[in-house]
């Protein structure tokens, strides 16, 4: 951690954070880390407030592959799948980047295309939905290869670590975020005589394509989620979405893996 001394801390601002915040920067700062106000002079980014705040902390400051990126919770109630503290322990977080065995743990990412013009990361997931009262059709294409017509709620795209999230709430699989693939989760799909899908999600390798052709039949506009935002896109026709090479570096504490955290978030 010796060439990691800019620390930059996201969170949403209040007047009681504010107050917590003054003692754990006289610790930074008397333990030989500097403050930066800007997230493009640090290289460690702290996002406090639970993994919604590490989302948004990830996307705000622009996906960056040259820093790590830290998550610390504000109370022992909050998730912390991607955080290894609590505002409690900020010494000791403090104490281990400096003296405790360390390893650079990387989370895979997805790159969303839409309408072949703009493009997205995300961490966790990208989802598509009805806007309207009604389902939503789409043609689904692996590569270029057409795979079925997909009729209802919508779609889920989630990376390995973005499994535990939206995706297992809609009973997709838990997947280890060491494996190079993205899954595609249903929701609430219509299959009937008419109307056919696979019923069940799927996972696809790293190097494989998904594409979504949405059916023009008045739903147009879905709402297209991008981790926790919603992306304000309209007329869309096609969505592109791939594994993206931008990798999210997170600090790995000895007996803190992946799975101790789904363990101690689930079991």
């Amino acid at each position: 951690m010796e060439q990691r001394r800019n620390l930059y801390f996201y969170y949403h601002p209040s007047e009681e954070l504010e107050q917590q915040l003054m003692p754990l920067y006289d610790i930074a700062r008397e333990s030989g880390f500097e403050i930066v106000h800007h997230s493009s002079d640090a290289n460690i980014i702290i996002a406090i407030g639970g993994d919604g705040t590490f989302l948004q902390a990830v996307r705000k400051t622009g996906f960056r592959d040259d820093v790590l990126y830290t998550g610390i919770t504000t109370s022992e109630e909050q998730s912390g799948l991607y955080c290894d503290f609590n505002l409690d322990q900020f010494d000791e977080m403090i104490d281990s980047m400096q003296h405790a065995p360390l390893e650079v743990r990387r989370f895979p990412t997805i790159e969303m295309n839409v309408n072949h013009e703009s493009s997205f990361l995300c961490l966790n997931e990208m989802s598509l939905r009805s806007s309207l009262i009604k389902t939503i059709a789409m043609d689904v294409y692996i590569d270029d290869t057409y795979f079925e017509t997909f009729r209802g709620d919508g779609l889920i795209v989630s990376t390995p670590t973005g499994s535990t999230g939206y995706n297992k709430s809609s009973r997709g699989a838990v997947v280890d975020p060491k494996l190079p693939c993205f899954q595609v989760t249903e929701l609430a799909s219509l299959n009937s005589n008419r109307y056919r899908t696979l019923g069940s999600s799927f996972i696809l390798g790293g190097e494989r394509e998904l594409t979504l052709k949405i059916i023009q039949d008045g739903n147009d506009y879905p709402i297209i989620g991008a981790d926790n935002e919603a992306l304000p896109v309209r007329n869309v026709e096609t969505v592109h979405v791939r594994l993206a090479e931008t990798r999210i570096k997170t600090v790995k504490l000895k007996d803190n893996s992946y799975w101790d955290r789904v363990k101690r978030t689930f079991l």
